[in-house]
């Protein structure tokens, strides 16, 4: 399988998506390299999260209650799932045309079998399911040639996203071995979220007395309103002109234009998941936690206003990708998204990605007095994941060729 595959990757080369084509990504789970017969040296050399996989690290990332492991849809989880593939395209035409050849090209592989699909897709209004606009502020990467955009940042340093270089530390991180299998490969955690959307809108009516104010509290435990405006920059309504501008959208600072979190909260959404220059005080470097993400949604959307839930499974898949599972997508979820003292918020999580199981609170910054409210239930569920090793097209020849 691999060595069909590995001709036809999508290469960072000539970018992710070419236009009326679809692209292959092959993403591997530390199973799927045992069944690959990769030596155990090798193996060893897998970072300690990545050998262990999403599921034993539940504890951790805050995959607990109706999110633990023993909770999650099959295959997940368990020692069965060896490997991820990606068909990706703008096209749908050209989606369908690999799909349909996937499984014949499928019948002669006896020992691989299809045993989870799901269809994703992003939205023309980019907007998720909770009603707002995703996507800000991906991280700039040091030699990947990109201009960069305004409030985007200075580069980080290619080593916190690609294996094999170094990192914002300054250092060289050892790598999985041999050299052709590690370098310009990457790690992925791959998760799928189920959203609780009646819930969400049921929360934001019982605690907003008009429409509007429906929208103000949703845009602060976000951190931007519907159109992505940010909050920063648009605290007292949304503006769609700008949220539709990339020139402008991202050009803001925490520290500098909202210290004290009046106008987007910092235990908004947006802002813990990102925290700027918000920590520039403080000994956090946020560079060695930024994550390459992309989210994709499941399910039909709900319909607008209906506060009741139709049964209908809904959600997003995100996928994170960075060198160091720990320090990256590991820290985010289990310091940033599950945990207030960072902003000194103590227990309080984030109000979409936290663990809240109808206790959470949520503090809004305002004058005379802040607002807090109370009771916030989970609005997310983990339905599954994986932790994913995403080898170089050089990687993947190299497995491909094991047996020869």
């Amino acid at each position: 399988m691999l060595r069909r595959l590995a001709p036809r990757m999508a290469s960072a080369a000539h970018g992710q998506h070419l236009a009326g084509k679809a692209s292959i990504n092959v993403a591997l789970t530390f199973q799927g390299l045992k069944a690959l017969g990769v030596p155990q040296a090798s193996l060893e050399s897998f970072s300690p999260e990545f050998r262990q996989g999403m599921a034993a690290r539940a504890e951790v990332i805050g995959d607990v209650g109706e999110s633990a492991p023993a909770n999650w849809e099959k295959p997940f989880g368990t020692q069965d799932v060896h490997g991820v593939l990606a068909f990706v395209s703008g096209e749908e035409a050209a989606l369908e045309h690999q799909l349909s050849v996937a499984p014949i090209s499928q019948h002669d592989l006896p020992g691989v079998s299809v045993i989870y699909q799901l269809d994703v897709a992003m939205l023309p209004t980019t907007r998720t399911h909770f009603g707002y606009r995703d996507g800000l502020s991906d991280p700039l990467i040091e030699g990947s040639g990109s201009p960069g955009y305004p409030g985007q940042g200075p580069a980080i340093k290619a080593g916190e996203f690609i294996l094999g270089y170094h990192d914002e530390t300054g250092d060289l991180p050892s790598i999985p071995q041999p050299e052709v299998l590690g370098r310009n490969g990457t790690y992925m955690a791959f998760r799928k979220l189920q959203s609780h959307v009646a819930e969400f809108r049921k929360f934001l009516r019982a605690n907003a007395e008009t429409p509007e104010e429906e929208e103000l509290l949703q845009a602060k435990m976000v951190g931007c309103w519907p159109s992505g405006a940010p909050l920063v920059l648009a605290p007292e309504r949304d503006d769609p002109e700008l949220g539709s501008d990339p020139q402008r959208y991202n050009d803001f600072r925490y520290y500098d234009e909202d210290p004290k979190g009046l106008k987007c909260p910092a235990s908004s959404h947006i802002r813990r998941t990102n925290p700027r220059d918000a920590l520039k005080d403080t000994t956090t470097d946020v560079n060695i936690h930024r994550v390459l993400r992309r989210g994709f949604l499941y399910g039909p959307m709900l319909p607008e206003g209906e506060t009741e839930d139709d049964g209908v499974d809904r959600g997003i898949v995100f996928v994170w990708g960075g060198a160091h599972l720990s320090r990256q997508f590991e820290f985010v979820k289990s310091q940033w998204h599950n945990d207030g003292d960072f902003v000194n918020l103590g227990g309080e999580k984030d109000p979409l990605a936290g663990t809240n199981e109808g206790t959470g609170t949520f503090t809004i910054p305002r004058r005379p007095i802040r607002r807090r409210l109370k009771g916030l239930p989970h609005f997310a569920t983990t339905k599954g994941g994986e932790y994913c090793c995403v080898p170089s097209i050089r990687g993947l020849h190299w497995l491909a060729d094991r047996d020869t």
